[in-house]
Formats: structure tokens, C-alpha cells, sequence
């Protein structure tokens, strides 16, 4: 049973930073590729960074380049997400997803590729 469970969202300012958490059971969480997807609501999810399971390819949606940065810890079973300069339209729930493809250079950017999802955690920015 893979349970994924994201932390550290919450109330911001415009301007201000978040680091999102998301830590996974399971004893193969290495060998997973991690994503991060959001939801605004009245829209689609979307997808927002993802990260190989060695860490050596990384990918991100170009609103969020330069903002956010993609990390992980395999020996925590841990995916991290840093937000900096946040904007109100980075306000949704973040959900983190693993894909249990055991790739190295493939970073998927469509959510239909992930295998498990966490419950989601919000993100609030105000103006």
C-alpha cells in the first residue's frame, strides 16, 4: 500500500514562500519519479514540477521557473516542493503524484502517467 501525503501549504502573501512536503511509504520511493500537480478551483488540474528518481532530470511549468524548485531526499521517502515570489494565481490545492515507471531521464508532465496521489494541500496566496 503507497500512501503519499503532502504538508507545509498554508496562507502566504504575494511575494512570500512556502515549502511543500509530500512523504511516501513504501520501500521503492527511489525509484520513483515525483511530480506536483495543482487545482485552482473552476480549472483542470495542472501540472507543475517533476523530478527523476536520482534527482538528475527536473522539469517545470514555465510559470513557475525560476519561482519554484523540485527536490528530494530518497532516504526520507520525501519530495519537497520550494515556492518563492508566490502570486495570487499560484493559489490551489498541490497534489504530490509518484510514477512507478523506475525511469531516469523520463519526467512526465501529463497526470495520467502517475500511479498514486496524496490528498492535496492548499496554497493560499493573497494580493
Amino acid at each position: 500500500q503507497v500512501q503519499l501525503v503532502e504538508s507545509g501549504g498554508g496562507l502566504v502573501q504575494t511575494g512570500g514562500s512556502l515549502r511543500l512536503s509530500c512523504a511516501a511509504t513504501g520501500r521503492t520511493f527511489s525509484s520513483w519519479t515525483m511530480g506536483w500537480f495543482r487545482q485552482a478551483p473552476g480549472k483542470e488540474r495542472e501540472f507543475v514540477a517533476v523530478i527523476s528518481r536520482n534527482a538528475g532530470s527536473t522539469s517545470y511549468v514555465d510559470s513557475v521557473k525560476g519561482r519554484f524548485t523540485i527536490s528530494r531526499d530518497n532516504a526520507k521517502n520525501t519530495v519537497y516542493l520550494q515556492m518563492n515570489s508566490l502570486k495570487p494565481e499560484d493559489t490551489a490545492v498541490y497534489y504530490c503524484a509518484a510514477d512507478s515507471t523506475m525511469s531516469f531521464t523520463v519526467v512526465p508532465r501529463n497526470s495520467r502517467e502517475y500511479d498514486w496521489w496524496g490528498q492535496g494541500t492548499q496554497v493560499t496566496v493573497s494580493p
